[in-house]
């Protein structure tokens, strides 16, 4: 009991990750600021995009990732704080959804997607973060785009779909708005029939949650190998 006692206090603190499904059950267009103080709006959400083989929805594959990632860094020692946990609702919009990472003080903001294109072809992985703009992002910049870089990584290696690599985004509401180190994972290409079908089977959605859950575990400095 005593060695347990010792590890658990070694471990410190449990951080908090806040686990973002994108999307959710109906589009909504209605607008918000893209940023504090900002006169630009966009809508709070497109609705996501659907699978071109399997018909599923972005929004019910991101939950089902998003549940497995929370499994498993729960069990790796992790406090997770969903921003859903059904897909049943009109999309509550990226401000709300960096509200939710700030009140919980998260140590990282993890949004789970998939991608999709008018281009059959298109396929790969790939993370986004926010671009440096002073008031917005200057105080998470380095960290997210550190996180950005060690998830990319690992889903990559998970999943085995092609490195479409890391880009900076200016425009996105849910980055502006966050105050915690912020990164948004596209698995892969819904609209990709090889990767759609892999995506819509058990076995993927857990490489793609192992993944994450390696990537997240990694950037806050714990060992990926509690996530299996």
């Amino acid at each position: 009991m005593l060695s347990v006692l010792a590890s658990m206090a070694q471990a410190g603190p449990r951080p908090v990750v806040v686990v973002d499904p994108g999307h959710d059950l109906r589009a909504n267009l209605a607008t918000e600021p893209i940023g504090p103080g900002s006169s630009t709006r966009k809508i709070l959400d497109g609705g996501g995009t659907r699978g071109v083989v399997t018909r599923i929805s972005e929004a019910d594959l991101n939950l089902a990732v998003a549940l497995r990632v929370r499994a498993l860094l729960e069990a790796a020692g992790v406090r997770v704080v969903m921003t859903r946990t059904t897909t049943a609702h009109m999309s509550m919009g990226n401000i709300a959804r960096a509200a939710i990472a700030n009140r919980a003080h998260a140590a990282l903001f993890l949004r789970i997607h998939a991608d999709g294109s008018t281009d059959p072809r298109a396929n790969g992985s790939h993370t986004l973060y926010p671009a440096l703009r002073k008031g917005w992002t200057d105080d998470i910049y380095v960290q997210s785009r550190r996180a950005a870089r060690t998830v990319q990584a690992e889903v990559v290696r998970a999943l085995g779909f092609p490195t479409r690599g890391l880009q900076e985004h200016t425009d996105f509401t849910g980055f502006n708005w966050s105050n915690v180190p912020v990164i948004l994972v596209e698995m892969g290409f819904m609209t990709n029939p090889t990767e759609d079908k892999l995506l819509g089977t058990t076995s993927y959605r857990q490489r793609a949650a192992v993944g994450l859950c390696r990537g997240t575990l990694r950037y806050l400095g714990r060992n990926p190998a509690a996530c299996g």
